[in-house]
């Protein structure tokens, strides 16, 4: 017999006993805990937490469960998600011109590494509608022509918006999508929008960076993996990772370099996203990996 399994994340103000009233709480309604995490951030006195359990007890509805964890998170004031364990997010992905990030989240997809489900991909190209059609996803081609006026890219975002509210998106995915986002749009994704970039900046901005970067001499190549905040490439980070090169190696090895690095970052982070292991702290995250 399987049992109903859930994903328990909170965070409060540091305070005595948190992990023994919650697990006590799991414990008296039936819950068998099966990986727990926790943190307390000195700093900004703040007490992170990540539970996964299994409900063995069938008398425990799911309704009971979340109304009276309701209630020990009021006494507590706890700020929580209580989600269904076996539940895929749905994630959408967005692209421009750039498409190894888009390939290599759809390959892991696809083969079942990342939990995910993936309504529509959206591009202001025509690209990789070939790609999304291979994948059976639907593409949504929304252009946005360079220099366009407020007032159209408004609109285009606006389409975007609609998309992730008729979708149910939990989850959009910035895969190289090579346009500013308008404060707008960041506020109506807060907290449920990944963006990823070399790590360069802000060093090397503008165009070529792989170049600008080979012309200084670099000797790590990196790349960043973040929320996406109205402070255009500084929201809260959620992956980092580098690898070293040296003199004998051209620009375009460097890029290629970088592209690899890019793809393992974004895909790091989408799947601490979709298995409900991030916690945002500010203007940092807790990764409960």
């Amino acid at each position: 017999m399987t049992h109903p399994e859930y994903i328990l994340t909170l965070s409060c103000l540091d305070q005595r006993g948190i992990v023994h009233r919650v697990s006590g709480f799991l414990a008296e309604h039936g819950c068998n805990i099966i990986d727990s995490a926790q943190f307390g951030d000195a700093e900004s006195r703040l007490f992170f937490m990540r539970v996964h359990f299994s409900l063995d007890e069938p008398g425990v509805t799911d309704e009971r469960l979340r109304a009276e964890f309701a209630l020990l998170a009021d006494t507590m004031q706890l700020d929580w998600e209580l989600r269904d364990a076996h539940a895929k997010p749905r994630v959408l992905l967005m692209v421009s011109k750039i498409g190894h990030c888009l390939n290599d989240l759809l390959f892991r997809y696809k083969s079942g590494l990342l939990p995910m489900e993936i309504p529509a991909i959206v591009s202001n190209h025509m690209d990789f509608y070939q790609l999304a059609a291979s994948y059976n996803i639907p593409f949504h081609h929304l252009p946005l022509a360079a220099g366009a006026p407020e007032e159209a890219k408004l609109a285009q975002e606006s389409r975007i918006i609609e998309l992730v509210q008729t979708h149910d998106i939990d989850l959009v995915v910035l895969a190289r999508y090579m346009q500013i986002l308008s404060p707008r749009l960041c506020a109506a994704l807060k907290g449920k929008a990944i963006n990823i970039h070399h790590s360069f900046l802000p060093s090397f901005k503008g165009a070529k960076p792989y170049a600008q970067a080979h012309h200084r001499g670099v000797k790590l190549i990196g790349a960043t993996a973040h929320f996406v905040t109205s402070d255009l490439d500084e929201g809260p980070i959620i992956e980092q990772d580098v690898e070293r090169v040296d003199h004998s190696m051209d620009a375009e090895t460097l890029s290629a370099i970088g592209r690899d690095v890019e793809c393992v970052v974004l895909a790091r982070a989408v799947k601490w996203f979709v298995e409900h292991r991030i916690l945002q702290n500010g203007a940092k995250t807790v990764v409960f990996k």
